[in-house]
């Protein structure tokens, strides 16, 4: 079993869950500078897509990651074994930490693939992938990110085909592809797991169990810690409008810091995806980041308007001016 930094890490082990159109670089340079998870994660990146010189140019931004986000792990997804060796050795060459397969995503085009949650149907092909992915990876630990099943729980027969591989870690998001996040994630299965990865696997290489879904902060992620006794947690939907979520000493944040952030976080992103990706994915941000306080509303109104970075700070150096002198 290679586990590379995994082996490193003190428990319980805190990660950033990768979430498509959010944990782009620009978002992942400022969480890691105000409040750094254990291990951060790209978004998706699909291998087949990596596979080939047109689709790569296209690809490659989001492979995007800065030294400070170190461990930073490559997220891949699809379903040819042969793309998932190139994959991984492309994200070797380019300095990563690890590779991660996502076979959790409940999206219907990723599904149509045979790729993210439907791969639980599939063992002997998940298992092929996985073998290929620690080959091109060549040295890098390998993990993967699943859900409880597809359409039914089937944790106790696909944990144990995943662990026959030896990975790294698997992450485990307490609910099936059909379940979405319409139901409470079912964290007494994190526990469950353990047990299941404790009777499988002997000695101190173990394949690291982490928990996903629900978790709103790092109070919750230690209570789930204790109670499932899981290795660690990733967070995801709690990150929005929050960069300090893993940061336990930020205390509290002032409105002019977090706008402040928010402004940062938008020229860093101009910076980095300006003409490749719209500048409308900086909005849900916004509707997190402005929230809670008075006039928040007619603020949002006005930076939904926006469409460059020096709008969203000349709309906000208004606001707080504004403020200032009520």
């Amino acid at each position: 079993m290679i586990q590379g930094f995994w082996k490193q890490l003190k428990k319980p082990i805190t990660v950033l869950a990768p979430m498509a159109d959010v944990t782009d670089g620009a978002f992942r340079e400022i969480i890691a500078k105000y409040g750094k998870p254990d291990v951060m994660w790209t978004e998706f990146v699909s291998a087949d897509g990596l596979a080939s010189e047109k689709g790569r140019k296209g690809l490659l931004i989001d492979f995007k990651y800065c030294e400070r986000e170190r461990p930073i792990v490559a997220q891949i997804f699809g379903a040819t074994p042969e793309h998932f060796f190139q994959a991984a050795r492309l994200a070797k060459e380019l300095g990563f930490d690890g590779v991660d397969i996502n076979m959790g995503c409940p999206d219907k085009k990723v599904l149509k693939q045979g790729a993210g949650a439907a791969l639980c149907k599939y063992p002997a092909l998940a298992q092929e992938l996985i073998y290929k992915a620690m080959k091109g990876a060549d040295g890098l630990p390998v993990s993967v990110k699943i859900r409880l099943g597809y359409g039914t729980d089937v944790l106790d027969e696909w944990l144990p085909t995943l662990l026959e591989t030896n990975l790294a870690a698997v992450t485990i998001h307490a609910r099936t592809m059909k379940e979405m996040s319409d139901v409470p994630a079912r964290w007494n299965r994190i526990a469950d797991a353990v047990v299941i990865r404790d009777r499988i696997q002997q000695g101190s290489d173990k394949t690291l169990i982490l928990g996903n879904g629900d978790v709103k902060d790092i109070a919750q992620a230690h209570e789930r810690v204790k109670e499932t006794g899981c290795d660690g947690v990733m967070i995801g939907r709690g990150i929005f409008g929050n960069p300090w979520l893993f940061n336990a000493d930020a205390g509290d944040i002032s409105l002019e810091e977090k706008l402040a952030v928010m402004c940062e976080h938008t020229f860093l992103f101009e910076k980095y995806f300006a003409n490749i990706k719209s500048f409308d994915v900086m909005k849900k941000h916004y509707k997190a980041y402005v929230n809670g306080f008075d006039g928040a509303k007619e603020l949002r109104v006005r930076l939904m308007e926006c469409k460059t970075a020096k709008e969203v700070q000349m709309i906000v150096d208004q606001f707080l001016a504004e403020k200032t002198s009520e």
